[in-house]
Parts: C-alpha cells; sequence; structure tokens
C-alpha cells in the first residue's frame, strides 16, 4: 500500500515529519517497506530562463540556446525541442546531472560539431509524465523563480511510503484506515469525513443481485451528461504515488476512492449496456474479457455482473473492456457492491487472476460504506465531469449486523503483559472506531462465564465487564484476545516489560530426550570424521523420488514441481548436493543430513551420507587416486551408530540393501532378521545417472528410530576407570566355510565369555589347498581382561576352551 504524505494529511492532522510516521506505523504493525521522496531525485534540476534561441549551424531542426539558470555564466545548449524559443522559462539540468527518464547522466559534448552544456528537459524526461512533444514550459510568473530547484518550485516534496498490509488488516486497504491508526497511536486528530448531500433527480439504474451469496449488497446510480477526459493534477499525483497509472477521470475517480477508503467501485458506459445489470452466477464455460484484455472462462461458483447480452465482469476482481469508460462516454452507471470474501478469493485463485479490487474484496471490505462510498464517487463525478445524478438503488441486504465482545480491562495485562489504565484503554479503542459500554461504578457483577478464559488465566482478573461494539470495518477481531492486541499494539509492544519466566534455583536439568542426545551425537561424530553437513528440502521433485520407490505424500499446489513430493529417503537431496559440489570441481566430496524421511503412516528421523569423487588423491608413493566403496560407507554407519549409543557388536549384516544400491556391492546392519538399523552400499549406477551425478557414489542410511536407548541416558560421560589388571592376548586360527562372514565368527567367539572378552578382530585371511577346497582360514586375535585376579593358565586353557567350543557351532576347527 503506498501514498504520499500530502495524501495522507487529507485524513490525519498532524506537524509529525515522514521519518516520525515511519517510525509509528512499524511500531503499530504496519511495517514499513520503502520511503522515498521524488523530491530527491529532481533536486538538480533547476528554473531556467532561455535567453537566446537560434539556427544551429550544421542542423535545420536543432536550435542552439543559450540558458541562464542562476549561474554566473549562461550555459550553450544544443537543443532539438519544437517548442524551444527566447523568453521561454523551463527545467535545465546542468551536466553532472542524471536524467531518471532517459537513465543517463549528463555530460558536456559537441552536437554537431558545436559544444552543448546540459539540457532543457520534458516531462517524460523527468517522469512527471508522457509528454515528450516539447520541452517543459513554466507560466512567466516563474522567471522570478530563475535558479530555483524546480522540485522545490514545483512544490514536490512529498514523501512516499510503502506499507506492508498484513492480510488481517483490510481496513488499512485505504488511506483513511492507516490514518485512523496514526491518530489512535497519537500522533494526528482524524480529521471528520466530509460526505456531500448530493442533489438527485429521477428513478435510479436497473440493478439487482441473483447471488445473495457471492454478492449479497449491489448498489447503483447514474450519472448523465458527463464530460470525460484527463483528471485534475492533484488526484494524479496521488495516484502515481501509489504506483497507479492515470487513465481518464471516470477511472481515475473510482481508484483513488479504493485506495483513499479501501472501497472498490466500478464505472460503465451506461451507452454499452443492454438493459439492467444483474450480480448472477457465472453460467459454466462463460467467457469474460477483462480489462487486462485477457480472456477468462468462468464456471458456475463464480460471480459475474452481466446485462441482457451477457456478463461483462468478474465480480468484485475486474471489469469488462467492453463496457469501460472512455474519452466519449457521456452516461455513467456508478457501481458499489459487496462480494462475500470467501468467493473471491476462490474466484481468484481458479482464474489466477489478481488485483487491486480482490486484495480488498477477499479481505473484506466495510459492508457499511456502500452508501458512502457511492456518494464519495458520485460527488467526485458531479464535481470534475460534471452531469446530473440519479437516485440510488439499492438492491440486496450487505451484512452489517453488529458483533459485540464481553471484555474485562484487566485481560491486558494478564494477556499482553501490559498494564494500561482503563481510561487510556475505552480512549484507544474508540479512536478506533470500537464503540465501549463500561459499567457504572459500583455496578454489578458480569454475568458468570463473560470472562472465563481470562479469569483461568489469571483468578484475580475483577468481575465487572465492558461490552465492546466492533465497528464494521474490522472483520478481523473475533473475541477479547484481539481486543487486547489493539490495545498493547497502539500502546506501543516496546512498552512491554521484559519478564524473565520463573526457575528453580540452582543449575537447570538438562531437558533434552535420549533421542535428541543420540541425534546430537551421531551428528558430531560424522562431522568428526570429515563429512560435511547439509541442510536440504524436505521436499524434492516425483523424479527424485521415483528411484526411491516414490513419495507417499504430494503437494497438490506446490510451489514449484521440483518441491512436490516429501522425500521417501534423504539420499535424493544429497545426491543432488553432491552433483552441485562435484560441478564446481570438488575432488572429494563427503556429505551427510541429519532430517526426517516420510513413509506412508509417519516421518522417521534418519541420517544420510554420501561419498563420492576421490577417497584419496594421487601422489608420488601411492600412485592413482582411490575410490570410495561400499566398505567406507560401512565403516561410517558403524562410528556413527556406535556414537550414538546402538550395540554395533550384536549387528548382523545382511544382504543387499534395495533397488537404490547396487546388487551385491550393498548391504543392511540389523538387530535380529527385522529390526534394521542401517543400509548402505555402492548407488545403484541408474540411480545416480538418473539423478545428474557422474561417476560411482557410495551411499547410507542411519535410521535413528530403529536405536534402542537407554530410557534414563545420562548426559555426561562415565568417568574414566581403567582397569587394575593387565589385559592378556590369545590368538587362535579356524577353518571355516568360505562363505562364512567373518562377523558371524567374531560375534561367535566375543559370547564365549561375554565377563572376560572385551574384544575380537580377524587379523589374517588365508585361503589355498592347505585349508582344502571351499574353505578359508580367520586368525583371530582376542582380548581378555581381568577384573579380580590375574588369569592362570588353567583359566586361560578353560577360556580357550569356551571359544573353540563356541565357534565349533559355526562350523569352525581348529586349524592344526
Amino acid at each position: 500500500m503506498k501514498f504520499s504524505l500530502s495524501w495522507l494529511k487529507t485524513h490525519l492532522d498532524t506537524d509529525a515529519c515522514a521519518t516520525e510516521i515511519a517510525e509509528k506505523l512499524t511500531s503499530i504493525g504496519l511495517e514499513i517497506e520503502g520511503m522515498e521522496n521524488p523530491a530527491d531525485a529532481l533536486r538538480p534540476f533547476r528554473v531556467a530562463k532561455v535567453l537566446e534561441a537560434g539556427p544551429h549551424p550544421n542542423a535545420d531542426k536543432l536550435q542552439l540556446l543559450k540558458v541562464a539558470d542562476g549561474a554566473a555564466e549562461p550555459w550553450q545548449v544544443v537543443c532539438g525541442a519544437p517548442n524551444a524559443k527566447a523568453g521561454m522559462i523551463g527545467v535545465f539540468g546542468p551536466p553532472g546531472t542524471y536524467i531518471p527518464g532517459s537513465d543517463f547522466t549528463l555530460k558536456p559534448a559537441k552536437i554537431r560539431d558545436v559544444e552543448s552544456f546540459g539540457m532543457m528537459c520534458s516531462y517524460r524526461e523527468l517522469e512527471l509524465g508522457d509528454d515528450h512533444d516539447g520541452i517543459i514550459e513554466l507560466p512567466e510568473s516563474a522567471a522570478s523563480e530563475v535558479g530555483t530547484s524546480y522540485a522545490d518550485y514545483a512544490k514536490l516534496d512529498d514523501p512516499v511510503f510503502d506499507v506492508s498490509i498484513t492480510p488481517n488488516r483490510q481496513d488499512c486497504m485505504g488511506v483513511r484506515g492507516i490514518a485512523r491508526d496514526l491518530a489512535a497511536a497519537g500522533l494526528g486528530t482524524l480529521k471528520p469525513l466530509d460526505i456531500a448531500n448530493i442533489a438527485r433527480n429521477g428513478t435510479g439504474p436497473d440493478v439487482r443481485t441473483d447471488d445473495p451469496e457471492g454478492c449479497p449488497a449491489f448498489y447503483a446510480c447514474t450519472v448523465k451528461g458527463v464530460s470525460n477526459g484527463a483528471s485534475p493534477a492533484w488526484m494524479q499525483a496521488r495516484l502515481k504515488s501509489a504506483g497507479q497509472k492515470p487513465i481518464n477521470t471516470l477511472v481515475d475517480i473510482t481508484n483513488y476512492v479504493m485506495l483513499d477508503h479501501g472501497r472498490p467501485l466500478h464505472v460503465y458506459d451506461a451507452g454499452k449496456l443492454a438493459g439492467g445489470l444483474v450480480a448472477r452466477k457465472a453460467k459454466p464455460g462463460e467467457t469474460v474479457l477483462a480489462l487486462n484484455d485477457n480472456e477468462y472462462t468462468l464456471d458456475d461458483s463464480m460471480t459475474v455482473i452481466a446485462d441482457d447480452n451477457g456478463a461483462h465482469d468478474i465480480g468484485g476482481i475486474m471489469g469488462g473492456a467492453n463496457t469501460g469508460s472512455d474519452q466519449a462516454t457521456t452516461e455513467v452507471l456508478i457501481e458499489c457492491a459487496y462480494f462475500t470474501p470467501e468467493n473471491i478469493a476462490k474466484t481468484g485463485q481458479k482464474l489466477l487472476l489478481t488485483s487491486d479490487a480482490r486484495q480488498r474484496f477477499e479481505r473484506g471490505v466495510d459492508p457499511a460504506f456502500l452508501d458512502d462510498g457511492l456518494e464519495l464517487a458520485t460527488a467526485l463525478v458531479l464535481e470534475l465531469c460534471g452531469g446530473t445524478a440519479s437516485a440510488v438503488t439499492r438492491a440486496g441486504t450487505p451484512p452489517t449486523e453488529q458483533r459485540t465482545i464481553s471484555y474485562d480491562p484487566a485481560q491486558c495485562l494478564a494477556l499482553g503483559g501490559l498494564d494500561v489504565a482503563p481510561d487510556r484503554q475505552t480512549a484507544i479503542l474508540e479512536a478506533l472506531g470500537f464503540e465501549v459500554s463500561r459499567p457504572r461504578e459500583g455496578g454489578d457483577p458480569s454475568p458468570d462465564g463473560a470472562t472465563t478464559d481470562a479469569r483461568e488465566m489469571d483468578p484475580g482478573l475483577r468481575r465487572g465487564t465492558w461490552t465492546i461494539t466492533i465497528p464494521t470495518w474490522r472483520r478481523d477481531v473475533q473475541g477479547w484476545q484481539d481486543i487486547v492486541e489493539e490495545i498493547v499494539r497502539i500502546e506501543g509492544l516496546d512498552s512491554i516489560p521484559s519478564t524473565p519466566l520463573p526457575r528453580k534455583p540452582g543449575v537447570a536439568k538438562p531437558t533434552a530426550s535420549p533421542e535428541q542426545l543420540a541425534e546430537r551425537k551421531a551428528r558430531r561424530a560424522a562431522a568428526a570424521r570429515g563429512l560435511n553437513e547439509v541442510v536440504n528440502w524436505s521436499f524434492i521433485s516425483e523424479k527424485e523420488a521415483a528411484p526411491f520407490g516414490g513419495g507417499n505424500w504430494s503437494l497438490a499446489n506446490p510451489i514449484s514441481e521440483d518441491l512436490k513430493v516429501m522425500r521417501p529417503s534423504l539420499l535424493p537431496g544429497l545426491i543432488a548436493a553432491a552433483r552441485r559440489n562435484s560441478a564446481r570441481g570438488a575432488a572429494s566430496i563427503r556429505l551427510f543430513e541429519v532430517g526426517r524421511r516420510y513413509l506412508e503412516s509417519s516421518e522417521h528421523p534418519t541420517i544420510g551420507l554420501v561419498l563420492t569423487g576421490e577417497k584419496i588423491a594421487r601422489n608420488w608413493q601411492g600412485g592413482g587416486a582411490s575410490k570410495f566403496d561400499a566398505y567406507d560407507a560401512k565403516a561410517e554407519v558403524l562410528a556413527i551408530l556406535e556414537a550414538a549409543g546402538a550395540p554395533v557388536d550384536k549387528l548382523m549384516d545382511f544382504g543387499e540393501a534395495g533397488d537404490a544400491y547396487h546388487p551385491g556391492q550393498s548391504g543392511t546392519l540389523r538387530l535380529g532378521p527385522k529390526k534394521i538399523l542401517a543400509a548402505y552400499g555402492a548407488l545403484h549406477p541408474s540411480v545416480t545417472k538418473a539423478l545428474g551425478l557422474k561417476g560411482a557414489a557410495v551411499g547410507a542410511e542411519i535410521f535413528l528410530d530403529a536405536i534402542p536407548l537407554k530410557k534414563k541416558a545420562g548426559h555426561m560421560r562415565d568417568a574414566f576407570a581403567p582397569p587394575a589388571l593387565q589385559a592378556v592376548t590369545r590368538d587362535f586360527a579356524f577353518i571355516v566355510d568360505a562363505g562364512l562372514p567373518a562377523g558371524d565368527l567374531l560375534r561367535a567367539v566375543k559370547g564365549a565369555d561375554k565377563k572376560l572378552i572385551t574384544d575380537a578382530r580377524i587379523f589374517d585371511l588365508f585361503e589355498g589347498p592347505s585349508v582344502g577346497e571351499g574353505k578359508k582360514s580367520l586368525a583371530v586375535e582376542v582380548t581378555l581382561q581381568p577384573t579380580d585376579a590375574t588369569l592362570t593358565e588353567e583359566d586361560l586353557k578353560a577360556l580357550s576352551d569356551k571359544v573353540v567350543a563356541s565357534a565349533a557351532k559355526l562350523g569352525a576347527s581348529l586349524r592344526g
């Protein structure tokens, strides 16, 4: 919402400067997006007089001028304007001046071998209009102002505010509503609204509404004998400050009333109408050629304004091109209707059509302002275009029923945290247009339940409520909480004291859950191992989701087709991030992400990782660069799982991890056959190709919600308690089947004595004829940690027998 300072002052009697107004607007919730003064760009231009005008020696269409602008010596200017002549007063831009309309800076130049300094300017070059047929010609009275800045002479010093209006503040979609808020905040006095008493003759036009759901009220009158043309300078200036382009007086009047009061209207050329006007539902497939020269196909949920020839307007959104006013218009019909906000919003969304009228109607215009809005527009038509007005036809009934709220003034402190005196609260509400009915001093208590919600918040609230009548232009106010908000924002959010929340004495107890602690530890472990964390969107495209089984949840109206599906896996985003980094020359890419996967019924916390590029760069000792493989992904997964508290020594490595991974080069880590903690492996070439990643890559996903956690996990590390006795190691070489996973043998060995055996690892693998066909030899180093006493030879022999017996259950035998 844009408007100028002078426009604001037509409604607000104030001495505040533009900066003070901007600060106050932001403080009361009407955020300033920008403020600019059009005079700033025009200050270098000066009022100047042409002393001499003669022909250019080398060009028939150019003149050579001597221009005085208050400087010590006149300027020599080459000018091609047809109206340039000696003695005229115009606007001069000296060398070094930026010309906004032409986007260049003036420099001394030679034009047809004659030096020229600066230029005499047209309205278009100063962005003050479209006139470019000649230079600006000022009245003779301006001769006394030669040398004065043109911005000062033309009184262009009028700052323009750009205010961001939130959707709930429909009352501030007009300048008067903003002035009302500023007056309530103490920045001036709201001027009374002057509604002219128009002399009307004859019957009103034939209008009606057959769609009370979409258009409950349709008011109109006609004005005969109008003379249309350009609107006056003051109106054009205000419209331009709001970013509107002046069209003609009749159209400009409707735009002006809309911006001034937040009340959209429409003017029809009555000579282009056939019969009466009716607000009705559109017929399926009916089309309208709108003012933007686009044709729209409608359905029966939309409201149109039609005559005997069919629909002309999309009700409340945009008028039709065939019935608009032009220079030849002599009789107009002025429409002032009320359209239901919900219907307007749905129609605009279906048609992908927006307009200033739609912005106001879908937020909710004042239903009680139909008569006043029509009177304001009619008065301007009569003043600026002449003519005779008819009576007003009022079809339908606008929803103007009064709404009231019971309110206890103590609720302001209870909810808003600001203690505002009752008289001040009353003054604020009345300044905003609310009617306040307060009980008598010592009057009867309020009815039971009138302020139940507030008293539950603060039992100390006084009994005895006010009755607040909501103005018709405040559709957003629904309850006593909104009343508190109005008082607090006008009194000033900065006035709310900073009050710390109550807390128990001493050191605060940790609040993180075991799940959160596990996630934090896993994130730290991944970063500590050299992986770089990324944060991707939770939405991906259907193409990215397809290799991972497709998405279970999709948006019906996404902001982009690339952000449509809630991700079933973290890998698509990680692959995309790896692709971007690879395209920018990264040689070794190690990425991880902590986020959520979205499956059929719920979301699942997950850690994803992708490794691609060079694992080790080429070097003079090791030769060529080495690439990542599935075992690298598995190593990362095991390290992260261990940091998160998973029992990695009990994990079983099952077969392939799924279609997204390369067969034979992937696996899953499980606690039992069904409880999957992680999947890892080389990504399938078809997946990386589909997602645009060149070269091989490995990846993994760790399912955090599958990790069994201690419910009373502590937030501190266990105290370091090294064993008092020295550890002992024993080596065993077992002959096993060639297909037996080494991990199975290690688990069997560790399970032989869980108290004494603290570690076991494979340190040698041998295959050959000496161990038999289909067999292999696995050498295991077992670490024994005594706790109570040093192990004797008998103890060691007994433990060795247990290890051999445990391995024998897998078909293993000691190698001779």
